[in-house]
């Protein structure tokens, strides 16, 4: 025990990154906490204890809890590059090319970590789930739609994203038996030819 003319030691109140590692440190932590309990669940105060620093400071970077919402979510350009380049997978063959980058992207701590956070949140933050309309009305859903001919290409492309998200929330964020435990092969030959109909196939 210390002395009675002794203090105690403090966990330091300050950073000793530079401002840039302390900013990725505070985002980490604040897309696992989203990830793992979601909006309601994610606090500034519980974030500055996860990296070890005064919640001022967490504030100093971060002016509100939806801005630092904003920072954790954005996603991975690995990831982006990912999808241009299953997007550029032949036609015939871009079912099993999309289960497959599926499987390599929730392999990945860090897209998992923010896919998840989106996910956890965007059913009811606005403004995630803005982010997100945007990014599949913008982004994801022409580029699937990419050399796919005909008016009904968007909607192939919307079926195949729900396909993929519906997969995506079994598996991965709710972890549902037994697809959560299903071989990734499996998992390729099984989703694979559903999403290729509905890139190439007849509808209805």
């Amino acid at each position: 025990m210390p002395r009675a003319n002794e203090q105690s030691p403090r966990r330091p109140r300050g950073p000793r990154d530079e401002p840039g590692v302390m900013v990725e440190r505070i985002t980490a932590a604040a897309r696992t906490s989203f990830a793992h309990n979601g909006w309601s669940g994610t606090t500034m105060r519980g974030i500055a204890r996860d990296v070890g620093v005064d919640p001022a400071l967490v504030h100093y970077y971060f002016s509100s809890k939806e801005e630092l919402l904003d920072a954790s979510t954005m996603p991975p350009q690995e990831w982006l590059d990912s999808i241009e380049e299953t997007n550029a997978v032949p036609l015939r063959e871009r079912g099993e090319a999309i289960v497959r980058n599926v499987i390599w992207s929730w392999a990945q701590p860090a897209i998992r970590e923010t896919l998840s956070s989106i996910l956890m949140t965007a059913a009811h933050e606005p403004r995630t789930r803005e982010k997100l309309k945007a990014f599949l009305t913008t982004s994801l859903l022409p580029a699937i739609a990419d050399r796919i001919e005909g008016e009904e290409r968007l909607l192939r492309a919307s079926l195949s994203a729900s396909q993929v998200l519906g997969v995506v929330m079994m598996r991965w964020v709710w972890q549902i038996e037994p697809l959560a435990s299903l071989p990734d092969d499996d998992l390729v030959a099984l989703v694979g030819p559903t999403i290729q109909r509905y890139l190439t196939g007849r509808l209805g």
